[in-house]
C-alpha cells in the first residue's frame, strides 16, 4: 500500500535485469537507512570476489530452513542500519 513504511528489503543477490544490490540502492533512495537481507546460492566469498556484495552485508545462503530465515530476519532488523531509522 502506498505510504506504508518499509522495515526491511529481502532480496536475492543475482536476478535478471537488476541485481539485489542495485535494487537495494534504489530502495534506499526512497527509504534511507533501509536494512537489507540478501539471499544467494553462491557463497559470500564468491560474491565478494566478483564484486556483487560488500563483505559486511547480511547474507543468507540457499538452501535455508525457516528457522535460519527467522534468525537472519531478526539479525537484519536489529542491525545498526535498522536501529538508526
Amino acid at each position: 500500500e502506498k505510504g506504508m513504511p518499509v522495515d526491511l528489503l529481502f532480496t536475492d543477490v543475482i536476478m535478471p535485469g537488476m541485481s539485489g544490490p542495485q535494487l537495494a540502492d534504489a530502495a534506499r533512495e526512497l527509504h534511507p537507512g533501509l536494512p537489507v537481507l540478501y539471499a544467494s546460492g553462491y557463497t559470500g566469498d564468491a560474491l565478494a570476489r566478483h564484486g556483487e556484495l560488500a563483505p559486511d552485508v547480511l547474507l543468507l545462503l540457499k538452501p535455508y530452513r525457516a528457522r535460519e530465515l527467522a534468525r537472519a530476519l531478526r539479525r537484519a532488523l536489529r542491525s545498526p542500519v535498522a536501529a538508526a531509522r
